[in-house]
């Protein structure tokens, strides 16, 4: 089973600066618990050829940065083992209203019936994960400007 799901997410920032959200390093500012670990040096986390690893749950993935346009786009390979493969890509534009819209496009296939099963209930959920992402970015947003607007202590 394959499943290619895409939808966007509205970042109140310029293109350029929304983008460094959707890098490995980027997301660790905004997603609980992401924390990418490089098995190699890499001091330019969107380097294409740069790989790195996350967990969740019980499940490890391996993602390879595929391709990128810096400050606008950027494409991983990711692999979970047993459950699916595929790629990611995360097109930043202007949007007409201000600030940015970025285009997320999933395009994973089920590596076993458990996978698929995981990838059904993904792709079920995919608008309130990509409204998630939207809500946890606005919040890290808001707690930057909270602490860089707050008076030094006395």
């Amino acid at each position: 089973m394959r499943r290619r799901l895409a939808g966007t997410v509205r970042v109140p920032l310029p293109p350029a600066e929304a983008f460094t959200l959707f890098t490995p390093r980027g997301e660790e500012l905004w997603v609980d618990g992401w924390r990418p670990a490089f098995p190699a040096d890499a001091p330019d986390d969107t380097e294409p050829g740069t790989v790195f690893e996350t967990s969740h749950g019980t499940e490890r993935t391996t993602w390879v940065v595929l391709a990128r346009d810096p400050g606008r786009r950027v494409s991983y390979a990711r692999v979970t083992p047993g459950h699916r493969a595929g790629t990611v890509t995360v097109d930043v534009a202007p949007h007409p209203d201000g600030g940015s819209a970025a285009e997320v496009v999933y395009d994973l296939t089920a590596l076993t019936a458990g996978g698929a099963h995981g990838l059904d209930a993904f792709a079920g959920g995919y608008a309130a994960f990509l409204q998630s992402w939207e809500d946890a970015i606005a919040a890290h947003l808001a707690q930057s400007a909270r602490s860089t607007s707050s008076p030094p202590s006395a």
